[in-house]
C-alpha cells in the first residue's frame, strides 16, 4: 500500500477501503505521508466524492488518531450539541444549563470562531476568568458536579481532522459534504457521549446556503453516527438573518443571561427550546417534544436555568456576577453607532455572511490564528426580515471601540440589509428534522 495507489484510485472515482483510509489518515498524522499527498487526495475526494461507508470510515480513522473520552463513570444518558455555524448563534450558552437542570448531562466540546461565523469559546471567554481550555479529568469532574461543562478541544482530541482541516483551508477543499460530516463528527464521536443532536444551518449565513446541501450534510452526519451505536437527530434550521438581536462575545452573552432569566427573542428561544426538547427525548427525560419543551420553559420561569449557568460559570472559574449584571463585570465598547435606514419599505433580504464578515472586521472574530478578539464590540440589530421600516428609523447600532472603524462597519452593514417596497416572505425558522 502506497499513497500514490490510494490517490490514484480515489482520482480514478473508485472507493477506497476503510483499511487504506486508516492507513493513509495514520501515516499523514504521523508525518509519514507529506502535505502534497494528503492535498492530492483531498482534491480528489473533493472532486470524486465519497460514499456513506467510506465517509464513516474517514470519522473513525481521524476519532482513533487521538484520545477518545471515556464518560462511563457519569450516570445517565450524555446528550451533546453541535451547530454548523451561524451569525448570533448563542443557542448553546442557553440550551446547556436549561437542559442540565431538567437532569441530562451535557459535556460539550465546542469550537471558536470560523470564517464569518461566531465561536461559542470566544463568547464565554468573555466573561472575566471563565476557563474553557480544561483537561479531560477536570472536564469529567465539572460534568460530574454540576451536570454540564463547556470546553475546547485538547490537543489529543482527533489530531489528525486538526491536521487535515489546516490542509483543507489552503487548498480550496473545505465546502465538501462527505469531509465536513467527517470532521464534524470525528469530534464528536470522541467526546464520548450516548446521544448526539444537530444544528445544521441554511440560508445566507450559513456555510450550506441551499436547503438540499444543508439536508445532505444532515443525514451523512446522522447516518454516521447510528451506524456507530448514537443516539442521533438532526434539525435544520433557518440563518437568512442573525439568530436573535446581538452579534457579538460579551453582548451574545449578555442577551444570553436576558433569555434564562424568561426575556430574550423570540426567534432565539424558538430554537433553543426545539434542540432542548429534542435533547430531553434523548435522555429519556421526556416523553415527546411537548413535554419536552414545557419541562424547558418551566425551568426559565422557575430560575433553574439561570443558576444552573452561574453554576458552570463558578466551576469554570468565571465570575459568577455575570448572571446577575453582565454590564457591569463585562467589557464594554467605547462608541455606538447607529445605521438608519435610508428609505422606507420592508427589510427584504440580508446577506447574513456579510453581516457576519463585518463583525470579523470589527473585532468580534479572526481573520487569522493570530488575531485577538475584542470582547466589547458587535451589533445590535432592531429589524428582522419582513419588518416595516421608516425612513431614518435605526436598524442596527454599532458598538465599536474605534470610530472610524465603527462608522466603516455601519457601511458595510447597510449594505448587507436591503430595502423594498414589498413585504417578503418570512422566512421559516425550524424546516426539518431528520
Amino acid at each position: 500500500m502506497t499513497p500514490y495507489e490510494i490517490i490514484y484510485k480515489k482520482r480514478n472515482g473508485e472507493a477506497l477501503d476503510p483499511e487504506e483510509i486508516g492507513w493513509f489518515v495514520a501515516g499523514y498524522t504521523a508525518g509519514r505521508i507529506p502535505d502534497y499527498q494528503a492535498a492530492a487526495l483531498l482534491m480528489a475526494v473533493f472532486l470524486k466524492g465519497m460514499d456513506f461507508a467510506e465517509t464513516t470510515a474517514l470519522a473513525l480513522a481521524m476519532m482513533n488518531s487521538g484520545r477518545v473520552f471515556d464518560l462511563s463513570e457519569i450516570p445517565g444518558t450524555k446528550v451533546d450539541k453541535h451547530s454548523t455555524g451561524g451569525v448570533g448563534d448563542k443557542v448553546s450558552i442557553i440550551l446547556a444549563p436549561i437542559v442540565a437542570a431538567a437532569g441530562v448531562p451535557v459535556p460539550m466540546v465546542s469550537g471558536r470562531g470560523l470564517g464569518h461565523t461566531g465561536g461559542t469559546l470566544d463568547k464565554l471567554e468573555s466573561i472575566p476568568g471563565f476557563r474553557t481550555g480544561l483537561s479531560f479529568e477536570e472536564f469529567r469532574r465539572i460534568l460530574a458536579r454540576t451536570g454540564l461543562a463547556m470546553m475546547g478541544q485538547t490537543a489529543d482530541m482527533a489530531p489528525a481532522d486538526k491536521k487535515l482541516y489546516a490542509l483543507r483551508d489552503v487548498t480550496a477543499t473545505v465546502d465538501c459534504i462527505p469531509l465536513i460530516a467527517a470532521s464534524i463528527m470525528s469530534k464528536k464521536l470522541a467526546e464520548g457521549t450516548d446521544g448526539l443532536v444537530l444544528d445544521v444551518k441554511t440560508g445566507s449565513g450559513a456555510f450550506m446556503r441551499t436547503l438540499d446541501d444543508s439536508r445532505k450534510l444532515a443525514e451523512t452526519m446522522a447516518a454516521i453516527g447510528k451506524g456507530l451505536g448514537k443516539r442521533m437527530r438532526a434539525v435544520i434550521t433557518d440563518m437568512s438573518q442573525p439568530l436573535g438581536r446581538a452579534v457579538g462575545n460579551a453582548l451574545e452573552i449578555e442577551e444570553c443571561v436576558e433569555c434564562l432569566r424568561g426575556g430574550g427573542p423570540d426567534d432565539l428561544m424558538a430554537v433553543t427550546y426545539r434542540l432542548g426538547a429534542e435533547m430531553l427525548v434523548m435522555g429519556e427525560r421526556a416523553n415527546d417534544l411537548e413535554s419536552g419543551e414545557r419541562i424547558l420553559r418551566q425551568i426559565v420561569s422557575s430560575g433553574q436555568g439561570l443558576e444552573k449557568f452561574r453554576e458552570m460559570v463558578s466551576a469554570q472559574g468565571g465570575d459568577p456576577k455575570v448572571a446577575d449584571d453582565p454590564k457591569k463585570i463585562m467589557a464594554q465598547a467605547k462608541f455606538a453607532i447607529n445605521l438608519k435606514a435610508g428609505k422606507g419599505g420592508y427589510v427584504n433580504y440580508m446577506d447574513t455572511r456579510e453581516i457576519g464578515m463585518a463583525g470579523v472586521g470589527l473585532g468580534c472574530g479572526r481573520l487569522g490564528m493570530e488575531d485577538r478578539v475584542d470582547p466589547a464590540v458587535g451589533f445590535v440589530f432592531n429589524c428582522r426580515i419582513g419588518d416595516k421600516v421608516e425612513a431614518r428609523q435605526e436598524l442596527v447600532t454599532v458598538l465599536a471601540n474605534d470610530q472610524g472603524l465603527g462608522e466603516h462597519t455601519g457601511q458595510r452593514l447597510a449594505e448587507a440589509i436591503v430595502i423594498g417596497r414589498e413585504k417578503p416572505a418570512i422566512p421559516e425558522l425550524i424546516l426539518e428534522a431528520i
